[in-house]
């Protein structure tokens, strides 16, 4: 397997509709959008679900979500220390050789990075994560996710009639509904952007493979991610553009790149309401080829 040389970028169009894509806990879990009232999908969200997907690939994780795990840890903590060859050389102070296996096994901290920060004993007989601390810079970088134009999100309030306990001294009695509150966005085009570093590739061992991991992963970013908040089918990767520069440092800077996709609503129409609302042209950069991927 070949480490990565030559710089990527990418960009994915992705639609929402009648779904929550990213709430927001600061307000009631309502979908996150900016001052100006556009959608937002934070990174943080987007790479979760990237793992997911290369966790489905078979792909080892460190950071892995409860509801998806693969393995009997219950923390992050817990992994690390199942890993003895790796916390001999962290208690040694051997950093680089610390990072490099941690690189090794699992590919998303060779690919976003990772800190490891760990300390003390759970248990004075228990030898665990303990030790310095250390911190991986990874090579692939995702921007947060914005609607191209602002949306719209509703709000309906939902009951849960169903006795979630039996009262002893009256089995029959029925507990008083619970009133709750789900939102949805009703529809957006959100552009997912990032990039991928040769010269952080070249620290974690980010390869080839792991990049065409990381296309497959994009391009099929919502499978099995369905829920009550995000119904099957309400998420849509619709196009994925994959620009692999002929040098390390990119022929053209990221944001040039990204914004050579002109995003816009077609003339008779007002206000969006689907995908095919938009027209979607590639502004040619000379000597840069673009790859373009449907979406699953």
């Amino acid at each position: 397997m070949s480490i990565l040389a030559n710089k990527i970028d990418f960009l994915a169009v992705v639609s929402v509709k009648h779904a929550n894509p990213n709430g927001d806990p600061l307000s009631g879990n309502m979908p996150r959008v900016t001052y100006e009232g556009l959608g937002e999908i934070s990174d943080v969200c987007l790479k979760r679900k990237i793992r997911n997907r290369w966790m489905d690939m078979g792909e080892n994780i460190f950071i892995q979500s409860d509801d998806k795990k693969t393995d009997e840890y219950k923390s992050l903590r817990d992994r690390l220390s199942a890993e003895k060859e790796m916390l001999k050389v962290q208690k040694e102070g051997k950093k680089d050789e610390f990072a490099k296996m941690a690189c090794e096994k699992w590919l998303d901290v060779r690919s976003f990075g990772q800190v490891f920060a760990f300390s003390g004993k759970k248990k004075e007989e228990e030898k665990d994560a303990g030790g310095i601390s250390v911190g991986v810079r990874g090579p692939v970088s995702i921007h947060p996710a914005f609607s191209v134009h602002p949306v719209t999100s509703s709000s309906i309030q939902i009951t849960k009639s169903v006795n979630s306990e039996t009262d002893e001294k009256n089995p029959d009695k029925k507990s008083s509904d619970t009133m709750g509150m789900k939102h949805r966005v009703d529809f957006g085009l959100y552009i997912v952007k990032g990039s991928v570093n040769v010269q952080l590739a070249g620290k974690t061992g980010f390869t080839e493979e792991d990049a065409e991991n990381l296309k497959e992963a994009l391009r099929t970013l919502f499978v099995n991610d369905s829920s009550s908040a995000r119904p099957e089918g309400s998420m849509q990767v619709h196009t994925l553009y994959w620009w692999k520069h002929n040098c390390a440092i990119g022929q053209y800077s990221a944001a040039k790149v990204h914004d050579s996709v002109e995003i816009k609503l077609k003339d008779n129409i007002e206000e969006p309401a689907s995908y095919n609302d938009y027209e979607i042209t590639i502004k040619e950069l000379p000597g840069l080829d673009v790859e373009i991927i449907d979406g699953l």
